[in-house]
């Protein structure tokens, strides 16, 4: 397993193979990822602890928010704008098609947006 530290917490990458990545997030309250959208891969994510608040939509200017308990599950499509943020700490995974790398941010809290 391989753990990276992040400024909301950390991602443990528990399978990493061709065909699906599966990780496991620890998400601290009141911090967020990344507004961002990937251009191929597909994510679902599952919230194990804690509370999320996730917001989704097409345009970064008009989100919808939904908030997601134990259990509680959203499948997250390719060009789909999305943001996770921790309303309690919260434990959650993510099943996903293996691209890492495919991220595009949009917004950042720690400053990991590159300007062009």
């Amino acid at each position: 397993m391989i753990t990276i530290e992040k400024p909301w917490g950390k991602e443990e990458l528990l399978e990493v193979n061709d065909r699906y990545v599966l990780k496991r997030l620890t998400m601290l309250a009141g911090h967020r990822c990344s507004l961002q959208y990937h251009l191929q891969k597909v994510e679902t994510i599952i919230v194990v602890t804690g509370k999320l608040k996730i917001q989704t939509g097409e345009n970064p200017d008009q989100l919808l928010s939904k908030y997601y308990e134990p259990g509680d599950s959203i499948t997250i499509l390719p060009r789909q704008i999305h943001r996770m943020e921790a309303v309690e700490d919260c434990i959650y995974l993510e099943a996903s098609t293996p691209e890492l790398d495919d991220v595009v941010r949009l917004k950042d809290d720690y400053k990991r947006v590159e300007m062009p």
